[in-house]
């Protein structure tokens, strides 16, 4: 087909992503603080019930974008064994059509200047326990270079905590190999209250492998305390209770407004409305329980966001009146990279 002039058209920006995508070639997708208006409608808001597509998020002078590595369905007895039976039956738009819950995992992608902080880094080869559900990872690599983000570019890497499902790509062991840096030019980041208690064994759920992950972290790793800045804008906030020393980072943008990445004190939108309802995995009640007090007053403050790394394909939202969680609309710059089988 051919424009009225005869000319060839211009393949759509969607179009020229997903070719990308799918062939592996990379394709650069610069930041840039503004948007046409003409773009506007690739705005939406995903469904809870689905896998997170690759997401967007532009606030002043930052951008987020969710790099997705793995598709997780979590069980709603073994990984949310609180919530009660008749949340499910009341709120089915929750639950993908397996009856369990979906729940993406990967990193964010924070862009600032010429600068890239990646928190978190997925699920990698690793799988959950069959108790707490269904996994498929190992995207997270693939997804960068489709936009255009080569592993070298990024100058830090910081862990919101230890688990599997966040330290799957973290490093990469070829054939005979030594496991090396999976972003060779980062600095990695995580919290002294996170890697102490894991380094010295007294954490077992959900802790990575310890000759693939721990050893070679050991060699790398920055340690930061609470309130401390760990890349320029961005805030250590420690809110332990799911692991030791579990990590919210508060990202602020020029203009005032900041988004939390959260990490796993909510799994699921039920528990911002419920916060009482703590999840499976959690190490510490309490402590959630505390976490969640912090951070909803946060969250429930003028221009302040939040970021849900399993909250399905409604990733970025905010808390709304009654504390319920409203997604906000996010660019979709790709679609979901896996599923589950």
């Amino acid at each position: 087909m051919t424009e009225p002039d005869g000319r060839e058209p211009r393949p759509s920006r969607r179009s020229v992503l997903r070719t990308a995508f799918v062939s592996g070639a990379a394709f650069a997708v610069p930041f840039s603080p503004s948007l046409p208006k003409a773009r506007a409608a690739r705005f939406r808001t995903g469904s809870l019930s689905d896998q997170s597509a690759v997401r967007s998020f532009t606030m002043g002078d930052v951008r987020l974008t969710y790099v997705v590595d793995a598709a997780m369905e979590l069980d709603r007895a073994g990984f949310l064994p609180a919530v009660p039976a008749s949340y499910w039956r009341e709120h089915p738009e929750a639950l993908a059509p397996s009856g369990r819950i979906a729940a993406s995992a990967g990193g964010v992608l924070v862009e600032r200047g010429d600068r890239r902080l990646l928190i978190d880094v997925g699920l990698g080869a690793n799988v959950l326990s069959p108790s707490l559900g269904v996994s498929r990872g190992g995207a997270l690599l693939r997804t960068l270079q489709a936009l255009g983000v080569p592993p070298d570019s990024i100058d830090t890497v910081a862990f919101t905590h230890l688990h599997t499902d966040h330290t799957g790509v973290g490093f990469l062991t070829g054939p005979g190999r030594q496991p090396r840096k999976a972003f060779p030019c980062a600095d990695y980041l995580v919290a002294g209250a996170e890697w102490d208690p894991f380094w010295n064994r007294e954490v077992k759920v959900g802790a990575p492998s310890w000759d693939g992950f721990m050893v070679p972290m050991s060699r790398v790793l920055r340690r930061f305390g609470d309130g401390d800045e760990v890349w320029p804008g961005v805030t250590a906030l420690i809110t332990p209770g799911h692991s030791p020393g579990h990590t919210t980072y508060v990202v602020s943008a020029h203009d005032g407004r900041r988004i939390l990445v959260f990490g796993d004190a909510f799994h699921t939108p039920a528990q911002v409305a419920h916060p009482e309802w703590p999840s499976g995995p959690d190490v510490n009640v309490d402590g959630v329980l505390k976490a969640r007090a912090t951070l909803l007053a946060q969250l429930r403050e003028r221009r302040t966001y939040g970021f849900a790394f399993h909250f399905g394909d409604q990733a970025f939202g905010r808390v709304a009146a009654g504390d319920r969680w409203r997604p906000l609309p996010a660019h979709a710059l790709l679609p979901t990279p896996i599923r589950l089988p």
